[in-house]
């Protein structure tokens, strides 16, 4: 008996799906209305923003505005038509490449339409059955959908962990030498959860015994790590360890669209190898034109960066002062550890939004371990002192309830009223 496909899909929705009835337009799918700010409206409210990868408030920045509207109105939605092996490439697109293979010191690079499935179209590309590819288990969805493409060997190892990583290197190496293959390691340069930057230094001081090749995933570390900004290889002093290097425009940049760095023959054979761009729609010129203004604001106004961090460090000295747990971040991405059960965040991150105005990211089972809440904040420069400020006071005010039992006894009951958590 043949089933029907969707009897599967009727039955269960999936991990997320199953809490769509309760969490969709809030928890999940919420709508955050008014211009990208650190300040936005939630539900007919304002409320302070902590859950846009603006980092550079370049979103809202009046010269990005200006050059963002005038390609609009010169070249409309749809220029380049096509894609960039037959119709769609432009001197633009070659510029674009140029200033940003030489901003984060590579010989070249190539534009990708987006960041996700550029990621997951330079693994395939990258790779044959006969490698191997060694990953850390933490990778970004983007990079474990890549994997899964791939048809030859593959281990993860233990997160940031230089050990397991030589044990699974070791493995890889035995396995690569049957096949007759190579392997390919990949890592972030900044772990957009948990904050931490990837171990590319040693890492890369492993290439003096093992024969690998290295692609980087700097989403978060592009823009906002490193003297100029270069990411998280120049932060660490060994950007030239990176064989392959990617960042996506969707986060500092405050945009559409991604880019691959690497030496010119690696570029060259993804040019004419990657799936996802060879029969895709080029990158739209108002996209091309805005990114070449946003790449000369990293480079020449490097206060944008200073501001960030300023925040940064406002946001994280305080939250450690007062006592909250927020890891071993060592980047802008700014995670606090708590203690309690899935109602028991939804009800706190509930408090949050209603009562003290405070909007971010929470993150729970089975991302994390069970019984752990993780409330995760993206400081921009865009943010003041006074959000960082009010933000803070709010935060002693929940773990209070948290800890007392209020939020628990709230999650107990069959309905919800936010007002008894005030």
């Amino acid at each position: 008996m043949i089933n029907d496909l969707f009897d599967r899909i009727h039955k269960s929705k999936g991990p997320l799906g199953k809490w769509a009835s309760q969490a969709e337009g809030y928890y999940v799918f919420p709508k955050l209305e008014g211009p990208l700010s650190n300040r936005m409206m939630f539900h007919g409210k304002e409320i302070i923003n902590w859950s846009i990868n603006d980092y550079l408030g370049l979103s809202n920045h009046p010269e990005v505005r200006r050059v963002d509207a005038e390609a609009a109105a010169e070249y409309g939605a749809a220029y380049p038509m096509g894609a960039r092996m037959m119709s769609g490439h432009t001197t633009m697109h070659e510029q674009l490449q140029d200033e940003l293979a030489a901003f984060v010191d590579k010989e070249a690079a190539y534009l990708l339409n987006f960041g996700y499935q550029g990621m997951v179209s330079i693994i395939d590309a990258l790779v044959t059955k006969n490698d191997v590819i060694v990953y850390d288990v933490d990778s970004h969805a983007c990079i474990i959908d890549g994997v899964r493409l791939h048809m030859g060997k593959r281990f993860t190892y233990k997160h940031n962990d230089i050990e397991s990583f030589e044990k699974n290197l070791q493995r890889a190496t035995k396995m690569a030498e049957t096949t007759g293959g190579g392997i390919l390691v990949i890592t972030e340069g900044v772990f957009g959860m948990r904050g931490q930057q990837g171990k590319l230094k040693e890492i890369i001081a492993l290439k003096e015994h093992y024969n690998f090749r290295l692609l980087v995933d700097d989403a978060h570390g592009f823009g906002t790590l490193g003297a100029t900004g270069a990411g998280a290889g120049e932060e660490q002093g060994c950007q030239d360890g990176i064989d392959v290097y990617f960042s996506t425009f969707a986060k500092s940049m405050a945009s559409i669209g991604a880019f691959v760095a690497a030496d010119q023959d690696i570029i060259d054979y993804l040019k004419y190898n990657l799936r996802s761009q060879m029969f895709a729609k080029a990158l739209p010129m108002i996209f091309v034109k805005g990114a070449l203004t946003r790449l000369d604001l990293l480079r020449t106004q490097p206060e944008l960066k200073a501001k960030l961090w300023e925040n940064v460090n406002a946001l994280q000295n305080g939250l450690k002062d007062k006592g909250f747990n927020i890891g071993d971040t060592n980047t802008c991405v700014t995670p606090v550890y708590l203690e309690g059960s899935i109602p028991e965040a939804m009800v706190l991150v509930n408090d949050l939004r209603e009562n003290y105005s405070i909007f971010l990211s929470i993150v729970v089972y089975p991302v994390i371990p069970k019984g752990i809440i993780l409330l995760r904040m993206i400081p921009t420069t865009s943010h003041t002192m006074e959000d960082i400020t009010e933000t803070l006071a709010a935060y002693e005010a929940v773990r209070e309830k948290l800890e007392n039992g209020t939020y628990k006894e709230i999650a107990n009951r069959t309905t919800v009223d936010v007002s008894d958590a005030s």
